[in-house]
């Protein structure tokens, strides 16, 4: 092609000058087609590989917002354990606080329900439903990040627990969740643990971590010289921003 594009010049009566400069003219407008050639077949081939980082950095994302808990709902008789609430109101974990805990967890099979779905399985279960007919002691605690969540969570808490006599259901910041997690206790263990604190000094967390709630209020009755039904598990209770829960 070169030497026909020579040989087509060479018939052309113009000026050197002219001719040289058109010659330069088309050498630039070849090389930039080239140029663009060479880019778009760069892109061709890097376009699968932009793709697949896209879609790798979007599944992250989408992972992380799925399985990333903004709400806490620590259900606390003697079986201590928590639930782990996403954005999307499903539980992405379960974690026992105590020996009795860890054992219902690991026999639960609520991941991914809805909290209410989880919560009515959890006091439907054989070990909750014998301690509740017993009279045990129940709490509901609800701690996140999200005021808005967490109110929507208590409501139905409330409405979870409504058929227990002995059910208090309160929610609880996340500083003071934190704190609980720190001390190796449920937030409802936490919460009981600091009543009972302030009536005796001398408590430590773990010996609070395997006893029930009925135990522990039942000793806070007795240091404070109250009915044991006075300590406020029918929800008559008010610190902290507690909501309570009762017959």
């Amino acid at each position: 092609m070169n030497d026909r594009i020579r040989d087509a010049f060479n018939q052309i009566h113009a000026p050197e000058e002219l001719k040289e400069r058109t010659r330069d003219y088309i050498a630039q407008e070849r090389e930039k087609h080239a140029k663009r050639r060479f880019c778009a077949g760069r892109f061709r081939f890097l376009a699968p590989a932009l793709a697949c980082f896209f879609f790798v950095l979007l599944a992250g994302n989408v992972r992380w917002l799925y399985f990333t808990p903004t709400a806490s709902i620590s259900i606390d008789i003697n079986p201590s354990l928590e639930l782990g609430i996403n954005r999307f109101d499903r539980v992405v974990s379960v974690e026992g606080y105590n020996d009795d805990g860890k054992e219902l967890a690991d026999s639960l099979d609520v991941m991914y329900q809805t909290y209410t779905q989880a919560v009515e399985e959890i006091l439907a279960d054989g070990r909750i439903a014998s301690l509740l007919s017993e009279d045990g002691a129940l709490t509901i605690a609800v701690a996140g990040t999200s005021e808005r969540q967490c109110g929507r969570i208590l409501t139905q808490m409330e409405v979870c627990a409504s058929g227990h006599e002995n059910a208090h259901c309160y929610s609880m910041d996340s500083g003071e969740a934190a704190l609980a997690h720190e001390m190796g206790l449920s937030c409802g263990k936490y919460r009981a643990y600091q009543e009972l604190l302030a009536l005796d000094p001398d408590v430590e967390p773990e010996e609070v971590r395997n006893m029930s709630m009925k135990e522990i209020r039942q000793r806070i009755a007795e240091l404070s010289g109250e009915n044991f039904r006075g300590q406020g598990c029918h929800g008559k209770g008010g610190h902290h921003g507690e909501k309570g829960t009762g017959s």
